[in-house]
């Protein structure tokens, strides 16, 4: 899995894990430049993004227009940094610590997010 690791700070780390578990607090990625192993605590992250690619395509501008069925109710997170993301959701109940974000759009980059609830400032539903 690839992964793009928002961290709390502001800072980002990119690599891959073979360990992720939505109830684990912690989980080693392998950096994707150096290779190296490091055990990452959730407490410490924003949230996660499953990646098609590292790279993304930068002029790709995510559609929130799309309506897609299966993925579960629509939500808007509203993070506490001012970032925003929309898609669906099937997993968010309020009071639980974390849940995942399908994109609206079908060509995100994003396969789904995995969003820690400490860092939302707003959740809304559609």
């Amino acid at each position: 899995m690839k992964l793009v690791l928002h961290r709390l700070d502001g800072s980002l780390l990119k690599g891959s894990t073979s360990d992720f578990a939505p109830a684990r607090q912690t989980f080693h990625l392998k950096d994707q430049d150096t290779g190296q192993m490091t055990v990452v605590d959730t407490t410490e992250l924003k949230a996660i993004f499953f990646v098609k690619s590292f790279e993304g395509n930068q002029h790709h501008i995510e559609r929130t227009d799309v309506e897609r069925t299966g993925f579960g109710k629509k939500i808007r997170v509203h993070f506490k940094d001012g970032e925003t993301i929309f898609g669906y959701t099937t997993s968010y109940s309020a009071g639980r610590p974390s849940f995942f974000v399908f994109p609206a759009d079908p060509e995100s980059n994003n396969q789904r997010v995995f969003v820690l609830d400490h860092s939302t400032a707003r959740i809304d539903f559609a």
